[in-house]
């Protein structure tokens, strides 16, 4: 993991509860005005205790990307944080190939989602239509799409260095990009991107299918 984000550890703990935290607001919200059935209200609960375990794992954990292990469902962590994410106001597509279960950490995994998926809706604009996909070929490939502006050539690499803001008049740290790729390759992964200006971003989380 980049030194700068261990160096940094309190702004990267700053940046990471906040999904989480927003995710409990928007939970909250909807249990109290909306009108669900048991069902609907079993999965709100369900997913507000997955946040309640990703700030007790940001907060706790010393090692900001240590990875812990465990069998693990993509298509059922992935449809979690895109729920989250339309939760907190998010337009997402979510579409879903049959895939293995991969050995990964289930709470570091959605962490780094929900960071591509927040710089989607940050950098994609007001009406940016953002798509998640997972499928499966010689590794598990999770793809965070976006119709947004998209991004130069030659800034394509340094959009993962620790602090890097292509356009300071938005909101961040330059934390999010940075910290998604150290998970990725914490799994023995990779995070990569493809974009052009004018025609979108796909950022691809790829992780081994087996350990």
């Amino acid at each position: 993991m980049s030194s700068n984000l261990e160096g940094d550890r309190l702004a990267v703990l700053v940046h990471e509860v906040r999904s989480p935290v927003a995710a409990l607001s928007a939970i909250a919200g909807t249990l109290v005005e909306g009108e669900l059935d048991a069902e609907a209200r079993h999965e709100l609960v369900r997913l507000s205790t997955l946040a309640c375990r990703a700030i007790e794992r940001i907060v706790a954990d010393a090692a900001i990307t240590s990875i812990r292990r465990e069998p693990v469902d993509p298509v059922v962590l992935v449809r979690d944080v895109v729920t989250a994410a339309r939760l907190r106001g998010a337009q997402i597509a979510f579409v879903a190939r049959q895939a293995p279960l991969v050995d990964a950490d289930p709470a570091r995994l959605r962490q780094a989602l929900d960071n591509l998926i927040t710089n989607a809706v940050v950098h994609g604009g007001p009406r940016v239509e953002i798509s998640v996909a997972v499928r499966a070929d010689d590794a598990l490939r999770i793809d965070v799409s976006d119709n947004g502006p998209g991004i130069a050539e030659d800034e394509l690499q340094r959009i993962f260095d620790t602090g890097v803001r292509l356009d300071p008049e938005r909101p961040g740290r330059g934390i999010g990009l940075a910290l998604a790729r150290s998970i990725a390759e914490g799994h023995g992964g990779a995070l990569t991107v493809e974009s052009r200006l004018g025609h979108g971003t796909v950022f691809t989380v790829s992780l081994p299918l087996h350990g």
